[in-house]
């Protein structure tokens, strides 16, 4: 079974994306009936993965070999790239050392993912309903940071990524996004050749509770608060959007990428389109009510303790399978 990329809209779009081109979560003993309506003591259940960029890099390239929920009182479900037909078919994206490819893997760059686009392992999988205290992600060998043309190695601690799993009501139907946060999940640890990929700013989003934001930031806005604009290389970030739970908070008293309460949700790099326009993107946020602050400071990582100054902010209401929209202009 081959699973395209998705871009997701409304509530509708939401559901397909997960459910056709969302990474997915299938039952190992599969058969002709893996599509049939879950049962009493049965949920379904779809995963699907999507992406809010990293500053830097131009590929982030994941290999996952498998995926397993665990924790509900009977026994764990696990699911292999390429077990059977309902998950995703292995792919040759990774390698290995001597440069063959590592079989039973799916690599995914995630920088193809960003905003509402998902990709999928696993579709409609039918397991036993209850309430899993883990989502384990096993990730391979293989996977890669490219930098300037440069592959640089991933790690994963490990060699998985732990996070808080669902609860699955029987009789329901569930489709789920892994949202990654690699301004936050995605570290360059000194001493250490490569990266590493955390569990920190990943997300796991029930599909029918959350919304996407799109955005602008005017030119004039950028120029008058000294910021970059219309850089050579499109890549290069020329301010950051975040986006903290809340409404009406004050710019000064607003933090970055920490591990304080007072966190951002999420953030993202605004970018030059080329021609005249500083757009961004943030999809699978959970349906809220949020604050969105900009500042011309592009780099944050986790582990310094980075100054941000905000410039401007504004409220934004994230309603589930709508698309919010935010423009930062130059008026008051």
């Amino acid at each position: 079974m081959h699973m395209k990329h998705s871009h997701i809209r409304s509530t509708t779009g939401i559901l397909a994306a997960a459910i056709s081109s969302a990474l997915l979560l299938s039952a190992c003993n599969s058969s002709d009936d893996d599509n049939m309506p879950p049962t009493s003591d049965t949920a379904q259940f779809s995963l699907a993965v999507s992406d809010s960029p990293v500053d830097s890099a131009d590929v982030v390239m994941v290999c996952f070999s498998g995926i397993e929920l665990v924790g509900n009182g009977m026994g764990s479900q696990r699911y292999d790239i390429g077990s059977d037909e309902v998950v995703v078919e292995a792919n040759d994206a990774c390698l290995d050392a001597n440069g063959d490819v590592i079989a039973n893997t799916r690599g995914i760059d995630l920088l193809t993912l960003q905003g509402a686009t998902a990709e999928s392992l696993i579709e409609q999988a039918e397991l036993p309903a209850g309430s899993y205290g883990q989502l384990r992600l096993d990730i391979a060998d293989g996977s890669y940071v490219s930098v300037d043309g440069e592959q640089l190695p991933l790690r994963v601690p490990s060699d998985q990524l732990r996070l808080d799993g669902p609860t699955l009501s029987a009789g329901g139907t569930f489709a789920y996004t892994l949202e990654f946060d690699l301004r936050r999940a995605l570290i360059n640890p000194q001493g250490l050749p490569g990266y590493t990929l955390t569990p920190r700013g990943v997300r796991l989003v029930d599909n029918s509770q959350i919304g996407h934001l799109e955005g602008e930031v005017a030119e004039l806005l950028l120029i008058n608060n000294e910021c970059s604009v219309a850089p050579a290389d499109t890549r290069e970030p020329v301010a950051a959007v975040y986006l903290f739970a809340g409404s009406d908070l004050q710019l000064n008293e607003l933090a970055g990428n920490t591990d304080s309460d007072d966190d951002a949700y999420t953030s993202v790099t605004v970018r030059y389109d080329g021609v005249s326009n500083y757009p961004f993107e943030i999809g699978f946020i959970d349906q809220g009510e949020y604050f969105a602050a900009l500042t011309c400071d592009t780099h944050d990582s986790p582990e310094e303790d980075n100054d941000i100054v905000f410039i401007k902010g504004q409220n934004v209401t994230i309603s589930a399978g709508e698309t919010a929209t935010v423009s930062f202009s130059d008026n008051d």
